[in-house]
């Protein structure tokens, strides 16, 4: 990926590698959208401008996240908007409003692409991007922006082997070492990262097994340091799906409104309303957690 930005690695680091996975077949959900049902706040479809289903996945995953829409509906991210690096904020912002206030069954986030392209040329491109990678850059934009501190968490175990060794002052000689993180203080949104693609050398593989995670009362406790264990428990509130391979694929996103408070497939264009028992999936990429009840959010002044 090339930008004219130079980008931190992991500045909105909440990303944690669940498992490893064995193959498992899957397959692209065949629900279509409804012409006649009615048209909700949040259940609003993104065309595809070209291989961009990676963007409108996440996009649609950002847009069901509610203190995120919240926070832009009520206009309080103007107040700590950086102009000279707005634009991407900005952009997104609209796009939200659209999304949330508009009346169209589907918006072109064409606008919002414009602008984090001109800072990273690779997303204007008609091109399969990842879409965990196109995350990173749009929180990252909204972070530089909007001055946020995020938390870097990352839960699993390593081993610090080869050249990663730590020298051991009591036997003088360098030694692997198990390290492990924990949260210091629980963040009210986390993102998981599932592990979906292996490379070993010249070999690479799609992972396809069907992992578990709980859509309620999802619990961190273990992970926190015991002073601040006062955060509830977390809620599943929009879901990453990746189809194919490593060579190529499709994107889409499940996410729960939270007006109707419940479950929508975003497909780009096609919408359609899906039960709980079909958010579990092995196709599952990335997965959006909120530890705050879902509302229903009120604009209070126009940007």
């Amino acid at each position: 990926m090339t930008s004219q930005r130079a980008f931190p690695a992991d500045d909105f680091g909440i990303y944690y590698v669940l498992t490893e996975c064995t193959d498992y077949s899957d397959t692209i959900p065949s629900n279509e959208a409804n012409e006649n049902q009615p048209h909700f706040q949040g259940v609003t479809g993104l065309r595809n401008l070209g291989n961009t289903c990676y963007m409108n996945a996440i996009l649609q995953c950002l847009c069901s996240i509610s203190p995120l829409v919240e926070y832009f509906l009520s206009g309080k991210y103007i107040t700590a908007l950086h102009k000279d690096c707005g634009e991407v904020a900005t952009a997104f912002a609209y796009l939200m409003t659209d999304m949330w206030l508009g009346d169209s069954d589907c918006v072109s986030p064409e606008i919002f692409r414009s602008a984090l392209g001109n800072l990273y040329p690779a997303f204007t491109k008609k091109t399969q991007q990842d879409a965990q990678e196109f995350l990173i850059y749009v929180l990252n934009e909204l972070h530089e922006a909007l001055k946020k501190d995020c938390l870097q968490c990352f839960f699993q175990q390593d081993t610090l082997t080869w050249n990663n060794q730590i020298h051991c002052s009591f036997c003088e000689t360098k030694q692997e070492t198990a390290v492990r993180a924990s949260i210091s203080k629980a963040p009210k949104i986390v993102v998981f990262h599932l592990k979906r693609f292996d490379i070993q050398g010249t070999m690479k593989r799609k992972l396809r097994t069907d992992i578990h995670y709980p859509l309620t009362n999802l619990d961190l406790t273990p992970y926190i340091c015991p002073i601040f264990r006062k955060h509830p428990k977390y809620n599943l509130c929009a879901v990453v799906n990746h189809f194919g391979d490593l060579d190529g694929g499709h994107y889409t996103a499940f996410c729960k409104n939270s007006v109707t408070q419940a479950w929508y497939s975003f497909d780009d264009t096609r919408v359609s309303e899906i039960p709980d028992t079909s958010v579990q999936t092995a196709t599952a990429y990335l997965l959006f957690y909120s530890c705050q009840p879902f509302s229903i959010p009120i604009q209070k002044c126009k940007s």
